[in-house]
């Protein structure tokens, strides 16, 4: 029997075209430079335990959806850390500190990042203070204090843990490392991103001389996002089809492209892809996805747990890939699209594709892989 035509029906929410799309490889490289992109695979490829996390075909899912290709990037090899941020937090607190041991790190979290910065803190011999929200677990939350740092809950969402910590860290002299950018806080994200952009060079390797026709990329405040697109113009010929998911309670990047200009979100009810529940883009990266991001989705929950057990069941390639909840949007969206005619035309996805997916983490958070998968 096959894997998706069993009656279950792929929701996507709401599907966009970008008005003002335009690919400027010089433009993009402008806000994050190729020095940057550069150094930051430099360093991080000499680290201590660094290795390129696998590139995987899920050839079950391509041959079922009548595409040439699907590769998925498996970040939840990425260290021990088991996501994509693990390059990015560590990096921009070796970037930041230049090995002064004085200095005491603070970050705002929904997890992974914090948890790069406490091993990054960590690697480097530094106190850390991390500030999470009442949404946080508690698994997560014990995670980044098993790597040393000093962990703060904060009553209310994300924004209110960020606000706490950044009120904090002025008061006590605290460095801020956070993946979210402001008006007079470009540098530190910029770092953050660079160190992201790390993925994109590893793929370009691994390819073996496939081109990338199609890109999906999840967004939070675009961070990731916004780093794969300048990995795009720093080391692809071709530009693939940009597509950015997010969830449909925090479609920030959505939004904001719909009218051209940064909009802010309410969420009213987190998603279970909370390492995406942001209600606002960051600034750096607006920049690069206002005109590059061809594309945009917004998908409810429905499918996390189903995607999450089918990839961890070997449906969709010959093995078996550990995917948390942020590293399902990629898939989802596209079985929806290829689901739906118009959309699939409109995104010329067809037999000749080779669509780029990134698996962004692993079971970063055990328990609620456990209970998601067993739903």
């Amino acid at each position: 029997m096959s894997i998706l035509s069993n009656g279950h029906l792929w929701k996507l929410t709401e599907f966009l075209e970008n008005q003002k799309f335009s690919f400027d490889k010089n433009q993009i490289l402008d806000s994050l430079s190729k020095e940057d992109i550069d150094d930051a695979y430099t360093k991080i490829s000499n680290w201590k335990g660094y290795s390129p996390t696998p590139l995987i075909e899920l050839n079950k899912l391509s041959k079922e959806l009548n595409l040439n290709k699907i590769f998925y990037k498996d970040e939840s090899k990425r260290f021990d850390l088991k996501s994509f941020k693990a390059l990015g937090g560590a990096y921009a607190v070796e970037k930041v500190t230049k090995g002064n041991k004085n200095i005491i790190i603070a970050t705002a979290t929904a997890g992974n990042h914090g948890r790069s910065v406490a091993w990054g803190a960590k690697r480097l011999g530094l106190k850390c203070k991390i500030f999470i929200s009442e949404y946080v677990t508690d698994a997560r939350g014990k995670v980044m204090s098993d790597l040393g740092a000093d962990v703060i809950k904060v009553k209310g969402n994300y924004e209110s843990s960020l606000i706490e910590c950044i009120k904090q860290s002025t008061k006590n002299n605290w460095q801020i490392i956070q993946d979210v950018a402001w008006k007079e806080y470009i540098t530190v994200p910029k770092y953050t991103m660079a160190g992201y952009a790390v993925m994109m060079k590893e793929i370009v390797d691994q390819l073996d001389h496939n081109k990338i026709s199609h890109i999906i990329l999840q967004a939070g405040v675009g961070g990731m996002a916004g780093a794969m697109i300048a990995g795009v113009a720093r080391y692809l010929k071709n530009i693939p089809i940009t597509v950015v998911v997010e969830p449909d309670s925090a479609a920030c990047v959505l939004e904001s492209i719909r009218t051209g200009k940064i909009e802010k979100i309410d969420i009213i009810r987190e998603s279970l892809m909370g390492g995406m529940s942001c209600g606002e883009v960051s600034l750096v990266p607006w920049e690069i996805l206002k005109n590059s991001v061809k594309y945009c989705i917004s998908l409810p929950d429905d499918d996390i747990a189903k995607t999450m057990k089918l990839l961890g069941n070997a449906n969709f390639s010959d093995e078996k890939i550990i995917a948390g909840e942020n590293s399902t949007p990629g898939v989802i969206s596209l079985i929806s699209s290829c689901e739906n005619e118009k959309i699939k035309e409109k995104m010329q996805l067809n037999k000749n594709s080779n669509v780029l997916l990134i698996g962004c983490e692993g079971d970063t958070d055990k328990e609620m892989y456990q209970k998601l998968i067993n739903q």
